[in-house]
């Protein structure tokens, strides 16, 4: 029987993942087209980005991109009041995409905190210069190298960001962050943990279990195709020099998209 993660592997090996990705784009756009243009006409002065970018980091469909990405903020402040207090901060969106959840930080937090983000999609950072003023954005490469000063940030979050990195790239860009983040400061990651499982072949299944991480290439690093599987082994090993305050595994809910495993890690003071 062909599983889901056959489908991929075949997909990826005739060079075919990321037409299928577009094409799945473009059903998205037909099929929420009517609700898009509610959404335009009744909330004029909300500023959205261009429909694939919008994509890329969430889904096509206006009012759940805004409205809950919102929601995702407040409840992403909720996990960072448990561990720090948020005044007189410096915060940093890792793989901010088009600015859907740092967009809202200023709002919500409110004064006082300074609001970065960082990404390596050009047309998207573009956008949040241009549309997302109490925010200070910078271009990023693929490569691990950020333009801060060291034990510069009290907070970083990345939402699904190792997700779509190698090996190679989550080490590195571990350091670098572990650079910028203050001593005492926090990391707030989500990664395809336990209930991602399903997804996997045999084969890449068995590996997962033995603790490796499980990498789809074939793909420009980075994309939302390529994709990576996060055993807790893994995990652990790659933030072994700080402490791990919170692992909270993803509890799948029948109807809902599988939920990625938090991480949130203390730098040593």
């Amino acid at each position: 029987m062909i599983q889901k993660g056959d489908i991929s592997h075949i997909l990826r090996k005739l060079r075919l993942i990321w037409v299928t990705d577009f094409l799945r784009y473009h059903i998205q756009k037909i099929k929420n087209r009517r609700a898009n243009k509610h959404f335009r006409k009744t909330h004029p002065e909300v500023a959205l980005p261009p429909d694939y970018l919008i994509y890329e980091s969430f889904q096509l469909h206006y009012k759940k991109y805004y409205t809950e990405s919102r929601e995702t903020a407040q409840w992403l402040i909720g996990h960072f009041e448990k561990h720090i207090e948020l005044a007189q901060k410096n915060i940093l969106d890792w793989g901010c995409g088009p600015g859907r959840l740092i967009r809202h930080l200023p709002a919500l937090i409110g004064p006082g905190c300074s609001y970065y983000g960082t990404d390596y999609n050009r047309a998207s950072i573009e956008w949040c210069r241009t549309h997302i003023p109490d925010v200070q954005f910078n271009l990023n490469q693929l490569e691990a190298k950020l333009p801060y000063p060291d034990d510069f940030f009290d907070v970083i979050y990345g939402i699904s960001i190792y997700t779509h990195l190698s090996e190679k790239m989550h080490y590195e860009w571990h350091r670098e962050l572990s650079r910028i983040l203050k001593p005492n400061g926090i990391m707030f990651m989500t990664t395809q943990g336990d209930p991602f499982r399903v997804k996997l072949t045999e084969p890449e299944s068995v590996r997962y279990q033995q603790g490796q991480l499980i990498v789809r290439g074939q793909v420009k690093e980075g994309h939302r195709t390529y994709s990576a599987f996060h055993p807790t082994s893994f995990m652990e090993q790659l933030f072994s020099n700080m402490k791990i305050e919170e692992h909270i595994v993803g509890q799948p809910e029948k109807g809902k998209w599988l939920p990625q495993d938090i991480w949130i890690i203390r730098k040593n003071k």
